[in-house]
């Protein structure tokens, strides 16, 4: 079957770029886009002999062939570029009990690897030890977009953890700049998390 064409502005009816006011400012996009549930993770690389990592939301599987997944990374951040000179990483996914992980690697503030226990896998990237899964993979392009960078990466092996026993574990949430889904009353994330907009800072 063939591939339908792509819907061009032209045949949408929009015959040129929208007009400012028609754009969110950036608080009203960032209030809007905390509606979109999304799962946490830890995006982790090997700088030379120094590990570094941030946390990210904006994380998708992207291709099952070949195996493509992508993140979101502010350029502004200090290790997306240590990362991307590295050309390898490992997206850690993180359960709902690892609130810490999420914090230590959240903030700009302290060491994150600071009595941390951490493997580095086969691949050369750090894998974070009890995560529910571990995603090594390369760096495969590149994409400007706005403030931050479109990282698409091929991977090259994944690590899924089972929990001892075989307990069911849940995945960690943040859904209107709080971690799960809760009443309003429950308490915004701590900083830097409360801003509602964590989609790839280090």
């Amino acid at each position: 079957m063939p591939a339908e064409p792509a819907l061009t502005a032209e045949a949408a009816g929009n015959t040129g770029p929208a007009e400012p006011a028609d754009s969110p400012d950036p608080l009203e996009f960032r209030r809007a886009m905390a509606e979109f549930a999304t799962g946490v993770t830890v995006v982790t690389a090997l700088d030379g002999d120094e590990p570094v990592g941030f946390a990210c939301q904006s994380f998708t599987s992207v291709s099952l062939e070949p195996p493509l997944i992508l993140f979101c990374a502010d350029r502004r951040g200090r290790s997306w570029p240590r990362i991307r000179s590295a050309g390898r990483f490992c997206v850690n996914v993180l359960g709902e009990e690892q609130a810490d992980l999420c914090a230590r690697f959240g903030s700009s503030r302290g060491l994150k690897y600071e009595g941390l226990d951490w493997d580095l896998s086969p691949h050369g990237t750090p894998q974070l030890q009890d995560v529910l899964l571990n995603v090594h993979a390369a760096v495969h392009d590149v994409h400007e977009a706005g403030d931050h960078d479109v990282v698409i990466g091929r991977v090259l092996s994944v690590r899924v953890h089972e929990a001892p026993g075989g307990v069911w574990r849940r995945p960690m949430l943040f859904f209107r700049s709080r971690f799960g889904v809760h009443p309003p009353e429950v308490p915004f994330a701590p900083d830097p998390w409360g801003d509602g907009d964590r989609w790839g800072w280090g």
